[in-house]
């Protein structure tokens, strides 16, 4: 018999007999996960390894699309390089976003001969850059690009419009009023269009929507099955959107397909529009469609639009009641199993079968919430957001039961009050778990430094169940789902788009306070989780469920919180730096409460994530730290974007900003960093500086469940 030390080794080569090293893996293995890798990593790194990843790294299957979108290490050396090794086998290269690459190192797009797709948005463009690089792209068929002011279509060489002429799909965002490329784009059949101009110049000057006639040779458009337009407040883009559709009303393509219109606000149709809508009636069929919901109220349009195999309906902020959903959309409740994605958000009569007498406060009927679940049964992306949906007390009938049957679900959105159990809860069962201190939602109570304020065994309770609760069931039967926002029925953030930061918020909906921390708990079974947001939940008592969701949400990549608890006294930070500490994938943080103290506690917990790379604070009233902010900094290298709007004096904002930009600069080339006091007359002023992308995808609160078609833009 051998020995005890003769056995350990036996085990310990028999353990070295059975590795295998990653070299010997097959090629088509190794290729998948390469996959994974960005390409400039790929290319600049990982091929100068070994011989064999030297060839696999440049295999077409790799270097056939390109994408540095987010790739926010990459430097403007990097890419002339990887242009220079790989530039004549890319075919389609997604550059959006790259706002901090000079416009020399955009130049070096003109290697990638063999273009396909280009997308550039976000990216710094002038006209004469934009004529020499397509004129070089003669295979382009799709493109997406920014118009800023300046821009010249005059500028645009003969082969930069041969080349216009053959691209099929155009994205366009206009910070000018201006036609931009279309009128090149004789062939276009998919056209985007973001339309983000401001009322006033930097100079205080009005600008003006009317554009110049000589620039209105606009095609009509013969050949297009995809328009989409999506407005930023304000009447100026009203005024220039109205030009592309006069055109669009002259003569309607017959292949439309997809016609989308996203507009804050009110927007009133002009005579063209209406035209263009009563020719769309006769004359197309479609399967998407958007319009503002002023064009949508009262009017009998869906009536007579005609529909085949429809995959996204968006009627956000529509007046349209239940009857109208189930006759006019859903035909009456027949098979509707094509449609993907539904957005129902801010349609406050949507689920009640008259609009006229409704009350918020009133029930809504269930069998139309049943009508719209069974017709829509393969529905993947559901937002009934920004409306007030209370369920009765009917066995069985409450909207989260109901919701339950729609098993593909992969994002929903949902107002806080509708997920409230409504049954009569006995004395002896909280509605929420209980807490070491338990606090009015009103009024604040004095808490105990470093004693912890949510249950300690709250993690030792795993996925059990805290009580019988419907929204419980709900996330129960919907294991795969991958984006959940919850937002109060009357929340508003304090964040401005074109407006100054000062509002009146509107009290919670009376429900929501029955929606506390074990509601929250009861998302941390969702394991495959990426974005989450909780928005106006005045009954998170100790912010316990919190704790549940960073450890048992192991793929959260994005969280917004805003508004939890008390406004007066952020209840839930024990809560929230222990949950940070799990959150070892979370890519973009948002953070919007009021009286929030970014201190050096909160900043430690932050830095166990370690894969950050956005954060966002707004706190009216709030305070934070600099030192604590620049050894967080220090800590996580991946931090690129850092914006914080509290009420700290304008002098601590910019010391604050200036320090991290001339710390952290030179090692982050796509370093973004906006300090600055919430409440400041200039705030608009400094939000139009911040990096589209930035904007849109975290600092401006919204709510993104359906918030486009699926695949809109590849």
């Amino acid at each position: 018999m051998a020995s005890p030390g003769e056995e350990v080794t036996s085990d310990e080569s028999g353990e070295e007999s059975n590795t295998m090293n990653l070299m010997e893996f097959s090629d088509e293995i190794l290729l998948h996960i390469l996959r994974y890798t960005p390409v400039s990593d790929l290319v600049l790194n990982v091929r100068r390894v070994c011989r064999k990843l030297s060839v696999l790294s440049l295999d077409k299957s790799l270097t056939h699309a390109v994408t540095l979108h987010k790739d926010y290490q990459v430097d403007k050396d990097q890419v002339k390089q990887l242009m220079r090794e790989i530039g004549k086998e890319i075919q389609e290269l997604n550059m959006s976003g790259c706002y901090w690459l000079p416009g020399s190192t955009i130049d070096q797009v003109t290697r990638c001969r063999n273009l396909v797709k280009l997308n550039l948005s976000g990216c710094n463009l002038t006209s004469l850059r934009l004529s020499k690089m397509l004129s070089a792209l003669q295979h382009l068929r799709s493109l997406a690009i920014d118009v800023n002011p300046g821009f010249d279509a005059s500028h645009l060489s003969s082969e930069c419009k041969a080349t216009l002429s053959r691209v099929l799909e155009l994205k366009q965002t206009l910070y000018t009023p201006s036609y931009g490329v279309v009128p090149c784009c004789t062939s276009l059949e998919k056209l985007l269009l973001y339309f983000e101009i401001l009322d006033r110049s930097r100079e205080g000057l009005i600008i003006s929507g009317q554009l110049m006639v000589g620039e209105s040779n606009v095609p009509h458009y013969q050949n297009l099955r995809v328009f989409y337009a999506r407005l930023a407040p304000g009447p100026v883009n009203q005024e220039v959107v109205r030009l592309y559709l006069a055109v669009l009303s002259d003569r309607t393509p017959e292949k439309l397909h997809a016609f989308l219109i996203s507009a804050p606000g009110g927007f009133p149709q002009s005579c063209a529009v209406k035209n263009l809508l009563d020719s769309m009636a006769r004359n197309v069929t479609l399967d998407a469609l958007q319009l503002p919901g002023s064009w949508m109220n009262g009017s009998s349009l869906l009536q007579h639009l005609k529909f085949s195999n429809p995959v996204y309906f968006s009627f956000s902020r529509c007046s349209l009641s239940g009857s109208q959903l189930v006759q006019r959309v859903l035909n009456g409740g027949k098979d509707l199993r094509s449609l993907v994605s539904l957005n129902l958000s801010g349609c406050v009569h949507c689920l009640s079968p008259d609009s006229t007498l409704r009350k918020a406060e009133d029930e809504i009927d269930s069998s139309i919430a049943e009508t719209l679940v069974a017709s829509c049964c393969h529905l993947r992306h559901l937002n009934l957001s920004c409306a007030h949906h209370h369920s009765s007390e009917d066995l069985g009938r409450h909207l989260c039961q109901l919701l339950a049957h729609l098993k593909c679900l992969l994002s929903l959105a949902l107002p806080v009050c509708s997920i409230a159990d409504v049954s009569p809860v006995p004395a002896d069962k909280p509605s929420v778990q209980p807490a070491t201190n338990a606090t009015s939602p009103s009024f604040g109570k004095k808490v105990r430094i470093g004693v912890q304020t949510y249950p300690r065994n709250c993690l030792e309770q795993g996925n059990s169940r805290p009580q019988p609760s419907v929204f419980w069931t709900l996330l129960e039967s919907l294991p795969f789902l991958q984006q959940l926002e919850l937002i109060g029925s009357s929340f508003s953030s304090a964040m401005p788009r074109n407006e100054p930061a000062i509002r009146n918020s509107l009290p919670p909906c009376g429900r929501a306070q029955h929606v506390g921390d074990a509601e929250v708990a009861a998302i941390g079974q969702l394991a495959f989780l990426q974005s989450l947001t909780l928005a106006q939940l005045p009954n998170i008592l100790t912010g316990s469920g919190l704790v549940h969701i960073g450890a048992q949400c192991q793929h959260l990549r994005t969280l917004s919180l805003a508004n939890l608890g008390m406004m007066g006294k952020v209840m839930y930070m024990p809560a929230l730096v222990d949950t940070l500490k799990h959150c070892r994938c979370l890519r973009d943080l948002r953070l919007e409460q009021p009286y929030f103290n970014a201190n050096a506690q909160f900043f430690q917990a932050l830095s166990h994530c370690s894969s950050l790379q956005r954060l966002c604070i707004i706190s009216r009233s709030g305070s934070l730290q600099p030192d604590a902010v620049m050894a967080f900094m220090t800590a996580c290298l991946e931090v690129i974007m850092c914006h914080m709007f509290t009420g700290e004096s304008l002098t601590v904002c910019k010391t604050l900003q200036q320090s991290l930009i001339k710390s952290f600069q030179a090692s982050r080339p796509a370093l973004n960093v906006v300090i600055f006091p919430l409440l400041h007359e200039d705030l608009t002023e400094v939000i139009r500086d911040v990096p589209m992308m930035h904007l849109d995808e975290i600092t401006l609160f919204k709510s993104r469940v359906a918030e486009e078609p699926p695949n809109l833009w590849g």
